[in-house]
């Protein structure tokens, strides 16, 4: 639905035609997100017209690829420290060392 939204105003009619999902799922689809505020909708006659509302779709944007960009930084530091090239990371445990618990 937002992809077929980025080309313009739709009804609810056009964006249901080619999904594979009921109009009521459509109607519950779209309330989501308009309630997000990512779609807005407004009554023409007897249709409801769709839009994007852009901005609010590129906050949401924004949102995602900050936490992509946190989620592959915490990744990259765990392949470090597993790789052991975190400088930070703590000695690994020799087999003789007191600190070593066989149970």
């Amino acid at each position: 639905m937002l992809e077929r939204l980025t080309r313009g105003s739709a009804t609810v009619s056009e964006l249901a035609a080619p999904l594979p999902i009921s109009l009521p799922a459509v109607v519950q689809h779209l309330a989501v997100l308009e309630e997000a505020g990512i779609v807005r909708t407004e009554k023409r006659g007897r249709s409801r017209h769709c839009e994007l509302n852009r901005p609010a779709l590129a906050r949401a944007e924004g949102w995602m690829r900050d936490r992509r960009i946190a989620a592959e930084e915490r990744l990259d530091r765990l392949e470090a420290y597993l790789i052991g090239t975190d400088t930070e990371a703590a000695e690994p445990v020799q087999a003789n060392s007191p600190e070593r618990t066989d149970s």
